[in-house]
Parts: structure tokens; sequence; C-alpha cells
């Protein structure tokens, strides 16, 4: 899981991530740790939607200055039971009733421009809001028709889902459209749980002297993080590595070429955070797992697990 969040901090492009687990496993902790580690973003003062410059403002935002500041990359939590309007933004009601004027009040989508947005219990969510939500995520605009109001403005996020599988499943054509997909389950190992235990026992007692403990740890990780970012667009893909992608989504049977470009991206976003001369059959290996599990049509006959399936088609496909 901490993999997936960190390539799709080095190239957004990747998609969403899905993860599924058991409860109380860290799931929710982990996404919201991650704005700690996201690089700072520019963004003009007071904008709803961050513009990273006055000449991306939209026409219908009250911006009263054009000053840029530096602000933390958001990552906004979209609540279950939330409302259509509340997403995408409606009339603002209390403009419309004190002034008559016919104004925009942005929604969850506008506040997570260029960042995150974080829902839990995925598979709880209206059907309807999932499906906005990842046909947003894919255009990254948001398109508001309604009430007589006419509004665009732009929603490039990484959508990041997590859920317990017990509770319920995505609609297969809804799995697919998620980059990469995770699976947590609480360790079995006594030492970790230990470890778990002691750490977090450490922050509720002294959060301050906690995190100032790993504050070195996280600031190497961020450092990571922006020079792979610089680094992924310059990446060179051998062809050996194009085929070994195609040769992957085939024998696994991935509908269309949404599997093998999700591969590659999250193998050269991989290549770039570990400063690898180019993007290898190694790092394709490495991220085919989360990159396929999610993409395979269900077979009966199998008993095996998605991710088993996966990892015995690689060794069968890439060798042993």
């Amino acid at each position: 899981m901490k993999q997936a969040m960190v390539l799709t901090a080095v190239d957004p492009k990747i998609g969403g991530v899905l993860v599924f687990g058991d409860r109380g496993t860290g799931k929710s902790t982990a996404v919201r740790a991650l704005a700690a580690l996201l690089p700072e973003i520019e963004a003009v003062e007071g904008c709803p939607v961050n513009s990273p410059s006055e000449h991306d403002i939209p026409d219908w935002a009250e911006v009263h200055s054009h000053r840029l500041v530096k602000k933390p990359t958001p990552v906004v939590d979209l609540p279950l039971g939330v409302t259509e309007d509340r997403v995408v933004g409606a009339l603002d009601i209390e403009k419309a009733l004190t002034k008559g004027e016919k104004a925009f009040e942005p929604g969850l989508l506008a506040r997570a421009n260029r960042g995150y947005l974080y829902i839990d219990e995925v598979n709880l969510l209206e059907d309807h809001i999932v499906d906005l939500l990842l046909d947003v995520a894919q255009s990254g605009e948001n398109v508001v028709e309604r009430e007589g109001l006419s509004i665009r403005h732009p929603a490039r996020f990484v959508l990041v889902g997590s859920g317990n599988p017990e509770e319920g499943e995505l609609r297969p054509q809804l799995l697919d459209r998620f980059g990469l997909s995770v699976e947590v389950a609480s360790p079995s190992e006594i030492d970790q749980r230990i470890e778990v235990i002691r750490r977090r026992d450490a922050y509720e007692t002294d959060a301050a002297a906690f995190l100032d403990h790993w504050g070195t740890e996280d600031a190497k990780l961020r450092e990571r993080i922006v020079a792979a970012k610089d680094r992924v667009g310059g990446m060179e893909t051998p062809d050996e590595t194009l085929r070994a992608c195609a040769e992957l989504c085939v024998a696994l049977g991935a509908d269309g070429l949404r599997g093998e470009l999700t591969l590659l991206r999250a193998a050269r976003a991989l290549a770039a955070f570990e400063e690898a001369r180019e993007v290898g059959v190694a790092q394709v290996r490495a991220v085919a797992p989360s990159s396929l599990r999610h993409r395979l049509r269900r077979d009966p006959l199998d008993e095996a697990g998605s991710t088993a399936r996966v990892l015995r088609v690689i060794d069968e496909v890439l060798g042993a």
C-alpha cells in the first residue's frame, strides 16, 4: 500500500488507488499521513480550485489577490452519505436569497484539485457517486449544468478508496477504473505487532516528540518523491519492457489496454523513485500485482486469489 501511494505521488497519471483489507490495519491512517510527505504546491491565494497561476482562475471564482503562495497538497475526505451537490458544487443559496445573485458554491472536487480525494468504505458509497468521481478523475474536469448554472473547473486529483471486502465489493467496471489495487492484512508476526503497538503508544503519549523523532525519515522520503517527480518524464523504456507489459496482460486475459498503460506508468514511477537508468522488467515485476490484480476476469475453476494468479503468471511469462 505504501508503495502504491508513493508511486501516485511521483506520477498522479497512474490513477487512483483502491485498498481492501481488514478493519484496524491502518488504511485510513496511511492515507491521511500521506499529506505530510507530499511536496507543497504553489497556488493563487484564496483560489477555491488551487489554480497554479492567475491565468488558470475560473471565471466564476471570486479571488481578491493574484499572489502565489505555498500550501500543502490537499488531501480531502469524502464522507459516506455525501450528496451530489456537496461533491460537484451547486448554487450558492445564501447569495441567491440575500443578494439575488446567481453564484456557484464549489464542492469537494474543487478543494481536491491538484491533490488527493479519499473515500473510506468506498464499497458502501452510492454507485452514482462513485461513477461521477471516476468520470471526473479520468477527464480532469468537473462540469455542473443545473439550476441555470453552467460551470466548468479543473478537478485533477488522485482518487483513493479503502474498504473491507466483507462489507461488499465494487462492480468490476469500477474496479478497472482504479489505477492500482492493493490488499492489506493484519500482521501475523508477533514482533511486527509489538512494534505497531509501541509506536502507536509513543504517539499517544507524546505526539510532538514522536513526530520530531520520525521527522527526519519523512523529510528523506519527501526528497526522494520530489526528485523522482523531476526524473520520471525523462525515463527511457526499452522495447523489452513494453513487451513484458503486453505479454503479462495477454496471459492474464485483461480486457482493453488500460492494464498495460497503468503497468507502464507504475513501473516508470518506480524506476524514477529507485534512481534506475531505465524502466526495466524488474520494475514491471514489482508493480504488476497492484496494477493487474483487480483487472482479472473471474475464473470459477481457479480457487486461488487474484494476487496469487498474477504472481503465478508473472513467473510463467517473465521467469521465476
